[in-house]
């Protein structure tokens, strides 16, 4: 009998327009899609939990700094005397009212030293703010790249079941001519089931990235499917190789940690000097009803208690933020010299698996042809399936990788993805 099996290939990875209208229509009527990266990353900015946590220190450290500029409130106060007693104390004749309102007086220069150590503090917690969004915008690009890499890898066993599918049907249709012999036809029903079971763990895969996707965006409604392919869209724009170190998010919060330490020595030192307060006021005699002015100072004597705990405990605390601060600039160096190095390594990545692909592909459809003519053996085409799905799942793998690199690479540099 004639064989008139055609051929299907209806999956294009080096195709941004197909990948991109696939992913729009794999999420059904009821799918709620996440908009594009950019727009998405804007959205949370307020909803994503992770940022409204490092927002949130930034206002604790604004109304900290606030709060350090306040001085010490006065103090009023009423002493009577004399007001009970024998002889010419008893009752209230001879008793003396003093009426006085006393005020602290900080030396030592404690204000500013508090003052200076609020505003260091609102310049850390900014500082952690602006890394905790670089770190964001790296994770959500990441978990957004997953989740169209699950999308592909269900297209992909999708594509794989309705080839393997296809060739279940020419293993029959060559079995029930007498040019096979039934164990062929087995063998193909075994890889349609292979693939089955392979299409349903990408699913699963993909409900799980969908599921990462939704929570790291701190979205309300699920999002099941994307409006954008993220994976096949290239750098704008070349790395640039000249990257100041000291200007990373890590660095800039490390050293704004230190700054603030240092300046929480500098407070704890202030307070070992010991406050004067100063108070005046009127006393009224009730014997002759006379009033007489009252003034008076008082210095606590610093004998049992210098503050020497918490000035060492401050040292110590500023020596953890040094050394963090030294760990920060060498792991930035490091990173971003292995950062240009993935980019590059990644970029290449991905011109030599679409190519691999491209060749997997002609490779499949030759050895179609070949066993369709009776020139192949059923276990070659099998092969030759295979290698044509691992060439696919590599080139997602290896567009998944150069994404990580350059998104690294953008966290690096405080930007987000796409930026130049």
């Amino acid at each position: 009998m004639a064989l008139n099996i055609r051929t299907r290939s209806r999956y294009a990875a080096a195709s941004a327009a197909a990948i991109l209208a696939a992913l729009m229509s794999c999420g059904g009527a009821a799918a709620e899609p996440a908009p594009p990266f950019r727009e998405l990353l804007a959205q949370a900015q307020s909803a994503a939990p992770r940022l409204s946590e490092a927002a949130a220190q930034v206002r604790q450290a604004e109304g900290l700094s606030l709060q350090a500029a306040a001085r010490p409130n006065p103090t009023a106060s009423v002493e009577l005397e004399d007001f009970a007693g024998s002889g010419p104390y008893s009752g209230l004749r001879e008793s003396q009212v003093t009426f006085s309102v006393g005020q602290a007086l900080e030396l030592g220069g404690k204000r500013s030293a508090r003052m200076a150590a609020g505003q260091a503090g609102v310049e850390a917690a900014r500082a952690r703010l602006t890394q905790s969004r670089a770190d964001y915008a790296f994770a959500l690009a990441e978990a957004y790249a997953l989740a169209e890499a699950a999308e592909r890898q269900v297209m992909l066993a999708e594509e794989t079941l309705t080839l393997a599918q296809d060739d279940r049907g020419v293993a029959r249709a060559l079995v029930e001519a007498g040019k096979e012999a039934e164990l062929r036809s087995l063998q193909a029903q075994a890889a349609v089931t292979s693939a089955q079971a392979a299409g349903d763990a990408a699913r699963a895969e993909r409900v799980g990235a969908f599921a990462r996707l939704t929570a790291l965006a701190g979205s309300s409604v699920p999002l099941t499917s994307l409006s954008q392919s993220l994976l096949t869209i290239a750098s704008p724009t070349a790395p640039r190789r000249e990257i100041d170190v000291l200007g990373t998010p890590a660095v800039v919060a490390a050293q704004a940690e230190r700054e603030a330490a240092a300046r929480r020595v500098r407070v704890e030192r202030t307070r070992a000097v010991p406050d004067v307060t100063v108070s005046a006021g009127l006393r009224r005699f009730s014997g002759d009803n006379s009033v007489a002015l009252v003034a008076g100072v008082s210095v606590p004597i610093p004998v049992f208690d210098q503050n020497r705990g918490n000035i060492s405990a401050a040292q110590g605390e500023l020596q953890g933020a040094e050394a963090r601060l030294n760990a920060a600039r060498l792991d930035a160096e490091a990173e971003l010299r292995t950062a240009l190095f993935q980019v590059d390594a990644a970029q290449s990545r991905v011109v030599a698996t679409t190519q691999g692909e491209a060749t997997a592909d002609e490779a499949y459809r030759l050895t179609r042809i070949a066993y369709e003519a009776g020139r192949a053996s059923l276990v070659e085409l099998i092969n030759s399936r295979r290698t044509l799905a691992d060439a696919r799942s590599q080139t997602i793998q290896a567009q998944l990788a150069r994404l990580r690199a350059e998104a690294g690479l953008a966290r690096l540099q405080g930007r987000p993805l796409g930026d130049s």
